[in-house]
C-alpha cells in the first residue's frame, strides 16, 4: 500500500513515523513533509505544499497513492476530501462542509446551541463598535477568538475590558489573523482544567484515542501569549472514566448526530477540547477537524495498534470492531521553538544534538525544519517536539527534558514545566 499524508508539521512526522511501521505500508509519501519526515524509513518528502489540492489530486493519480491521510486543517477546510472523493481516490478526513466545525468559530458555537451542547456564552462580531459595547459590558475575564483558521493562535484572554477591545481591533482591523478575524467571537471564560479528546469517526459510530493535554500558553505556569502548543501529555489524568463517559455522552455522539442530521456527516479525526469543571462538568472550549499538534506526537507515540487498520476500519464503517492497544505508560512531549514565536519566528539557525545514542523511549518529531546544504535548520516557529515514554508521567517529563538539553540553536525555547498539573497530583498521591 501507498500512502500519501498531507502537512509538513510535527503531527505529520508523527503520522508518517506510525504508519510506516504498519506492516499493510510499503511507502509513505508526505507532503511537503520536512527534514525529520525524509529520514524516517520508507518514507519520501514531495514538493507540494498542503494548500495545493489540484497538484496533490495529480500526485495522488500519478503514484497510484492507495490512502491519503491529511493532516493539517487548512486543505480539508478547503474540500481537499471532497475532491478526492470525486476522483475515486480514498481520503481520510471530514468533507469541507464538516470541517466547517474548525473553520468557523461561528458556525460552531451556533451549532452546539441547536443541539444542546455545552459550551461557553458567547455572541459574534463584525462590527468593531459594537463588540467593543458588548465587551465593555460583560464580566472578565473574556476569551476573544477570531473566526477563521488561525494555526491555534487566533485567541486572545483579556482579563480587563481595554484589553479586550484591542484585541477585537486588531482582529478585525486585520491587523493580526487577516480575513481569518473579519468576524470574531466573545465568549465567557470557563474555569477548570483543559483536556483534549480526540476521537476516530466513521460518521456514525465513533472510536475515542488516548486523552492528553495540551499547554497552549508560551511561557510557564500558563502564562504568556495563545501559541498553537507548547507540550503535551497523554493520559490526562483530569479524564476520569466518569468524565470520559461524559464527554463521550454529551459532547462527542451529539456532535456526530448533529452533523449527520445537518447534512454535514462528520468522517475523521474529530478533536474537541473541553474544559473540565472542578464538578467534573465537561464543557467545548473549540473543535478541531483533525489530529490537534503536539497532542499527536504524544497520542501517536503511546498507541500499539496499526493506525491504517483503524483508519481503514473508518473508512469503511467498521469501526464497532476495533479496540486499539495503548502502552500503558504515559507519554510526554516537549515542543522546541524558534526565537520570536508565536510572532515572527527567527528561522535559518543550524540545530545540534539532534543525532547520536539515545533512550530507546525517546523520539524527536520535526515540525518546522528544513535541509540547507545538508545541515538541519529551524524553519518554522515550533521547530521539534521531543516526545519521551515513562511509568508515570513524572518520569517521562524526566526522560523527555534530558533529551532537550541535548538539542540546541540560537534562540532556542522551551517551556520547562510540560506535564506540571500531572506530576503535581502524582507527588500528592505519593505523599498524601
Amino acid at each position: 500500500m501507498k500512502v500519501l499524508i498531507v502537512g509538513g508539521g510535527g503531527r505529520e512526522h508523527a503520522l508518517a513515523w506510525k504508519v510506516a511501521s504498519s506492516a499493510h505500508v510499503d511507502r509513505v509519501y508526505v507532503a511537503p513533509g520536512n527534514a525529520g519526515t525524509v529520514r524516517e524509513p520508507k518514507v519520501e518528502n514531495v514538493a507540494i505544499p498542503a494548500g495545493e489540492i489540484t497538484a496533490l489530486l495529480a500526485f495522488a493519480r500519478s503514484a497510484r497513492i492507495d490512502l491519503t491521510l491529511v493532516g493539517s486543517e487548512v486543505p480539508l477546510v478547503a474540500g481537499i476530501v471532497d475532491r478526492f472523493d470525486e476522483a475515486g481516490l480514498r481520503c481520510f478526513g471530514p468533507s469541507g462542509s464538516a470541517a466547517a466545525l474548525e473553520g468557523s468559530k461561528v458556525y460552531a458555537k451556533s451549532f452546539m446551541d441547536r443541539h444542546g451542547i455545552a459550551t461557553a456564552p458567547y455572541a459574534s462580531f463584525s462590527d468593531l463598535h459594537a463588540a467593543s459595547a458588548y465587551i465593555r459590558a460583560q464580566a472578565l475575564p473574556l476569551v476573544i477568538k477570531a473566526n477563521g483558521l488561525a494555526a491555534g493562535k487566533g485567541v486572545v484572554i483579556a482579563r480587563s475590558a481595554e484589553e479586550g477591545v484591542r484585541a477585537a481591533s486588531d482582529m478585525l482591523a486585520g491587523h493580526a489573523f487577516g480575513s481569518a478575524g473579519q468576524e470574531i467571537v466573545v465568549e465567557g471564560f470557563l474555569e477548570g482544567e483543559e483536556a483534549s479528546f480526540i476521537v476516530v469517526s466513521d460518521g456514525i459510530d465513533v472510536l475515542p484515542l488516548a486523552s492528553s493535554q495540551d499547554h497552549k500558553a508560551r511561557d510557564a505556569g500558563d502564562r504568556g501569549p495563545n501559541t498553537g502548543g507548547m507540550g503535551a501529555y497523554s493520559p490526562a489524568p483530569v479524564v476520569t472514566r466518569a468524565v470520559s463517559d461524559r464527554v463521550m455522552s454529551e459532547i462527542v455522539l451529539p456532535t456526530i448526530r448533529g452533523m449527520a442530521r445537518e447534512g454535514r456527516p462528520y468522517r475523521g479525526f474529530l478533536y474537541v477540547g473541553v474544559m473540565v469543571a472542578p464538578d467534573g462538568t465537561p464543557r467545548v472550549l473549540e473543535y478541531n477537524c483533525r489530529l490537534g499538534d503536539p497532542e499527536a506526537e504524544v497520542i501517536l507515540f503511546r498507541l500499539r495498534s496499526d493506525l491504517v487498520e483503524i483508519i481503514e476500519a473508518g473508512l469503511t464503517g467498521r469501526l464497532k470492531k476495533i479496540q486499539p492497544l495503548w502502552d500503558q505508560r504515559a507519554a510526554l512531549g516537549v515542543v522546541l521553538a524558534a526565537a520570536g514565536y508565536p510572532g515572527l519566528p527567527r528561522m535559518g539557525d543550524v540545530i545540534a544534538g539532534l543525532d547520536g545514542e539515545h533512550p530507546a523511549d525517546t523520539a524527536v518529531f520535526h515540525s518546522g525544519t528544513a535541509i540547507k546544504e545538508g545541515r538541519i535548520v529551524t524553519a518554522g516557529g515550533r521547530v521539534v517536539c521531543v516526545c519521551a515514554r515513562g511509568a508515570t508521567v513524572s518520569e517521562a517529563q524526566s526522560l523527555a527534558y534530558a533529551r532537550v538539553k541535548k538539542i540546541q540553536w540560537q534562540g532556542m525555547y522551551y517551556r520547562p514545566d510540560i506535564g506540571y498539573r500531572a506530576v503535581a497530583r502524582e507527588t500528592k498521591e505519593a505523599d498524601p
